[in-house]
């Protein structure tokens, strides 16, 4: 429970918290400025302001008493703390994995062996995985509460695991960790876990810095430090880590149906650590996208880099993702040892003229000087600098142009604290300013992220279906998209492979690899009312995919559901499989 939960009693201040709602729910809208007003017309305890999340707790304790229940989710729009979380349609829940070795060697990587390699101690989520001692179900219960008291939807979860390589974690770990971030989401009830406490950070027995890493002179490696710490016992984990398949199936099953459902799992991992027994394990575990690092696609940079891989590991890898129908979160890095703006902007060009890559996502992460990593040896040596503002805008500027309308720009700068950065940018709002240097050009992005409806009503009248075809390292890819006054309302990706593919339950099936329908998040049962979601455009594109798979010569057609969508695809007739559920494309999607 948040701080301000524990003392805030909303019978205390009903009469001031009365006038707020009342004003708020006879607005049309409400902007900041508005609701700014109002609190000061109706001050807490004579002086100081409500805050959002008090209002929610106010509203949810009161609306029964003042004949409010039917308009609940409206109220909520009006004072929802940052809406983007969920403006694309469901509530992202991101969780950490503990700190454990990690098979790369890159020079770029910082070495904070308080976290799982490549995250460092004070960005947000990984404190935040640290207070909960890295327990998967109380991260995840933590998050759905802080949703949850800010007036969000919890019913639609994108759980997304980070941390280190996944694919190098033992696989009673990997099964044992998912398991309990499902736990957390069958066991939530709003309100049953408001008391709940975090289990308390990671207990480190000796000095941190008898265990850090000095990145200038590399006397010890992450992977020896974590070593030397756990010989000597410095680190409380939970207790027993690990679980069966058995009972990772059965927290599946309950899943299917809970209040709180898992409609996206995913897991990040390296190209070289990517085969196909891996790809069987990962799907098993319910995952449906895969964040892999690429950083370069030149095989010079990545040695330069100590990457461990090359490019072809990562075609092989594409092509085993894709191959079994996941979506692919790509990460590239500019500013690597041993390139340049030129070579980064030619660099990207091929992540997207070439069939075998073409990811489904993407985050640009510009290398950042951080003191434990490699990298400070040439930077010091005069070998390597970051870009100043002017290059690095224009990388960025070119890359999102060069960006597809059927790929989503998730993230363009990461969000690494200031202080952690010895040298180059620090601002976080790098996106922001790429777009208004576009804008300032008369061009603009045409990635998914900068089309989505999010909170504009939906007009039926306006839709527009369009459909886009592309080649990739298995075949041929369509990627429908409903259209609203420009703006992207639901997407369906189809794969149409034309080689082998494995697994052999989908060796001779289409595959539809996503299906996103936009706008904000409306509960599981409810009318849209106006919004994308619930509108039966998901239906209607699968529809569309099941012609399309019919005239392209395939009998059946999978999909790699999620969890919490298994519900939906038996109801459209889909059937289930192994690791898939199937439909006849001679019949009909259900209505």
């Amino acid at each position: 429970m948040p701080p301000e939960y524990q003392s805030f009693r909303p019978e205390e201040h009903e009469r001031d918290l009365v006038g707020v709602i009342v004003e708020l729910r006879a607005l049309d809208s409400c902007d900041e400025r508005s609701l700014n007003r109002i609190l000061r017309r109706h001050p807490k305890n004579g002086t100081g302001l409500f805050s959002k999340s008090e209002l929610v707790r106010g509203f949810r304790h009161l609306k029964e008493r003042h004949g409010w229940t039917e308009d609940e989710e409206s109220f909520l729009e009006r004072i929802r703390m940052k809406p983007i979380r969920t403006a694309s349609g469901v509530a992202p829940v991101t969780v950490l994995s503990k700190p454990y070795p990690c098979p790369g060697k890159c020079i770029f990587c910082p070495s904070d062996v308080r976290m799982p390699k490549s995250y460092l101690s004070d960005e947000p989520g990984a404190q935040r995985a640290d207070q909960h001692r890295f327990d998967p179900y109380e991260q995840t219960l933590s998050r759905l509460r802080t949703y949850h008291y800010n007036g969000h939807r919890v019913d639609k979860i994108e759980l997304i695991v980070l941390g280190g390589t996944w694919s190098f974690y033992p696989e009673e770990y990997q099964v044992w960790f998912v398991k309990r971030c499902l736990d957390a989401l069958n066991d939530w009830v709003p309100g049953l876990h408001d008391g709940s406490r975090p289990v308390g950070p990671t207990r480190i027995l000796q000095a941190w810095h008898r265990f850090s890493v000095d990145g200038r002179s590399m006397e010890r490696t992450y992977n020896e430090a974590m070593l030397a710490i756990e010989r000597a016992g410095a680190i409380d984990w939970v207790e027993g880590e690990a679980a069966t398949w058995h009972e990772l199936e059965a927290a599946q099953r309950r899943n299917e149906t809970a209040e709180a459902r898992c409609v996206g799992l995913s897991i990040e991992t390296r190209p070289d650590h990517l085969s196909e027994d891996e790809i069987l394990r990962i799907r098993r575990l319910g995952a449906t996208k895969v964040q892999i690092g690429f950083q370069s696609l030149s095989d010079e940079v990545l040695e330069l880099n100590k990457r461990g891989h090359d490019v072809a590991a990562t075609r092989r890898a594409m092509k085993l993702l894709r191959g079994a129908g996941f979506k692919i979160h790509a990460h590239w890095m500019p500013n690597l040892y041993g390139s340049s703006p030129e070579a980064d902007i030619e660099d990207f060009g091929r992540m997207f003229d070439d069939p075998d890559f073409r990811p489904d996502e993407l985050k640009i992460y510009p290398c950042s000087l951080i003191e434990s990593a490699e990298l400070m040896r040439h930077y010091e040596a005069g070998e390597w600098r970051p870009y100043n503002h002017a290059e690095l805008l224009e990388v960025l500027t070119a890359t999102m142009l060069r960006t597809p309308e059927y790929c989503r720009l998730t993230r363009v700068i990461r969000d690494i604290p200031g202080t952690d950065i010895v040298d180059g940018n620090r601002l976080t709002n790098f996106r922001e300013l790429a777009e208004a240097e576009l804008d300032v050009r008369g061009e603009r992005s045409r990635d998914i992220r900068a089309r989505e409806i999010r909170h504009r009503p939906l007009k039926s009248k306006r839709l527009e279906l369009s459909e886009l075809e592309y080649s990739t390292s298995v075949g041929r890819e369509v990627f429908l998209q409903y259209l609203a006054g420009g703006r992207l309302a639901a997407f369906l990706r189809l794969s149409l492979p034309d080689r082998p593919v494995r697994p052999d339950e989908i060796a001779e099936s289409a595959m539809i690899r996503e299906v996103h329908v936009y706008g904000v998040l409306t509960g599981l049962g409810e009318s849209g009312n106006g919004r994308s979601q619930h509108a039966g455009l998901g239906r209607r594109l699968i529809g569309r995919a099941a012609e399309i798979a019919r005239a392209a010569g395939f009998a059946d057609l999978a999909v790699i559901s999620s969890i919490g969508t298994r519900e939906y695809y038996r109801k459209l007739g889909f059937r289930d499989s192994a690791l898939y559920q199937h439909f006849r494309t001679r019949g009909e999607p259900s209505t």
